[in-house]
């Protein structure tokens, strides 16, 4: 098992930035890709971002790229979202999730392990 503890979320004003952290423990946290997703109230969960193991691959959404980062530190178990010029579409419930292979995706199905999620209010 992994475990996936988000922390970061928040209350911002529209073009503000936030940084979200997701730190694992358990299983090894190596050779895995992690992603992040999000879900609004009344919405499905919609893929946000996604980096490799290594970190030499990411991949964005169209509606956060150029806005958000996706980063990873394994020396600390931890990946970070850099949210930044945040709009109010962006307000959500931020999950982390973990794979067992090390293949990024933007489909949340394919994510073996979830955080229990952070909220992030975005207001105009």
């Amino acid at each position: 098992q992994v475990q996936l503890v988000e922390s970061g979320g928040g209350l911002v004003q529209a073009g503000g930035s936030l940084r979200l952290s997701c730190t694992a423990s358990g299983r090894t946290f190596s050779s895995r890709a992690m992603g992040w997703f999000r879900q609004a109230p009344g919405k499905e969960r919609q893929f946000v971002a996604a980096i490799s193991w290594s970190g030499g691959m990411t991949h964005y959404a169209d509606s956060v790229k150029g806005r958000f980062t996706i980063s990873r530190d394994n020396a600390k178990n931890t990946v970070y979202l850099q949210m930044n010029s945040l709009k109010p579409d962006d307000t959500a419930v931020y999950y982390c999730a973990a794979r067992r292979t090390d293949y990024i995706s933007s489909y949340h199905p394919d994510y073996d392990y979830w955080g229990q999620g952070t909220q992030v209010t975005v207001s105009s």
